[in-house]
């Protein structure tokens, strides 16, 4: 039997359907099949982010979709077609981007209550801004650092447990703990 040329081979990507694209990357990890998946999908994703009223991030989007579907291909079925699958992480990576957006504009509008509380008498914001920051410094290192990729970052409690190795329960509790102590900082200024 003779050899496949690479030109072979990538005609061969091309020409071949999704589903068994998708079985390559799952079954052999094959880094060629995966991105002429991406290829052939990513102006689709990117549309729907626009659809959905993405206003900024849509590539961003668009990664994370593609990172989800490399992390899920060992749970991939040739059940439906791939299109139904990975629109299926699309709209879960937007439910996720809302539930983030929600969280932050919620601790920022509390950041910004607390210390509005704690600074009546200076005006600036540039001094409410110093009046969290000074907070933040007070926290142990351990809940600085979930605040700081939780809030400032906005990633996922699921994202910073695997970034700090650590169970996800323990980012939630280091996180209300955290607030909790910030709030009080804030109220005694």
């Amino acid at each position: 039997m003779g050899q496949v040329s690479i030109g072979e081979l990538i005609l061969g990507l091309h020409l071949a359907e999704d589903e068994s694209l998708m079985e390559r990357v799952r079954d052999f990890d094959d880094r060629m099949a995966f991105e002429e998946l991406v290829k052939r999908h990513q102006k689709k994703i990117l549309n729907f982010f626009y659809r959905c009223c993405v206003q900024y991030d849509k590539e961003d989007l668009v990664q994370q979709t593609f990172l989800r579907l490399y992390h899920y291909r060992l749970k991939y079925k040739k059940s439906a077609k791939l299109t139904t699958f990975l629109f299926l992480l699309a709209r879960q990576v937007w439910i996720d981007e809302l539930r983030k957006r929600k969280r932050i504009e919620r601790l920022k509008s509390q950041f910004t209550k607390d210390s509005a509380k704690s600074s009546k008498s200076q005006n600036s914001a540039s001094d409410a801004r110093f009046d969290v920051g000074s907070a933040l410094a007070k926290l142990s290192d351990d809940m600085r650092m979930v605040v700081e990729l939780g809030v400032y970052q906005g990633l996922a409690y699921r994202e910073i447990a695997e970034i700090l190795k650590i169970p996800e329960g323990t980012v939630k509790s280091r996180m209300f703990n955290a607030l909790r102590k910030l709030r009080a900082i804030l109220e005694k200024k």
